[in-house]
């Protein structure tokens, strides 16, 4: 007899669209474990000008003229983000206080985004009005699914998974506004010479490692998405 290992609409059979689910998990797994690695590796690598995240922070935003965003330290480990709303660079503990090539990277990144904010960078902007929406797409779209699947009802389901298709769009939107903080970042730390020669190398190291998670985070659900649409794409011609 073949095993059962759950799965809808598969009985008795092995449901294959686990496989993008488990694939997705792998994906994000690797990337974790990379952004862990890699900061945890140049957070032992001391700049050679010996100045803190917050340091390097407060410098970066100044040499652009900005002079109303707080620097300020959250706890955490890499729970480093700019906030809009109260336009404040939040870094973590160890990326506030450290001189480490590791926490200068960071610290830069997140002033990437203040910059990006004062700018009036558009995607910046359009992720900020898509949050709301996002976060409804979130919550909303497994209860519905389910609920779907409970009642029999099909329009359910796929209103749940446009839900999720929301959340999606969320997380591509977010992928340029990442890239082009880490861009900035990058320039502007070789421009200001706060970081020279191989420094620049392995900051960008860093960074790529930080952007891979969000990548990481938008296959694996791109992924639970096809197995959606695989899964439930055909009830209406079947009901």
């Amino acid at each position: 007899m073949i095993p059962y290992f759950g799965g809808f609409g598969y009985g008795l059979w092995f449901d294959p669209t686990y496989l993008l689910v488990l694939a997705g998990a792998v994906l994000s797994m690797m990337a974790s474990g990379l952004v862990n690695s890699t900061f945890q590796k140049y957070s032992h690598v001391r700049s050679r000008m010996g100045i803190t995240g917050a340091e390097v922070a407060r410098r970066l935003l100044q040499s652009q003229g900005i002079y109303d965003v707080t620097v300020q330290a959250v706890r955490g480990q890499l729970t480093d983000h700019y906030d809009p709303r109260t336009r404040t660079v939040n870094l973590s503990e160890v990326v506030y206080a450290q001189p480490s090539v590791a926490a200068i990277g960071v610290a830069a990144h997140e002033c990437g985004h203040a910059i990006q904010d004062n700018a009036g960078y558009v995607p910046l902007r359009l992720r900020a009005a898509f949050v709301p929406i996002a976060n409804l797409g979130s919550k909303l779209s497994w209860p519905l699914i389910i609920l779907g699947l409970v009642i029999g009802m099909t329009p359910f389901i796929q209103v749940g998974i446009w839900m999720f298709v929301l959340a999606l769009l969320f997380q591509i939107i977010t992928l340029p506004v990442e890239f082009n903080a880490s861009r900035r970042a990058v320039r502007l730390l070789d421009q200001t010479g706060i970081l020279a020669g191989q420094e620049i190398g392995q900051t960008r190291k860093v960074l790529g490692a930080a952007a891979f998670t969000y990548v990481a985070a938008a296959m694996a659900s791109v992924l639970q998405l096809l197995r959606l649409v695989i899964l439930f794409g055909g009830r209406r011609r079947d009901d």
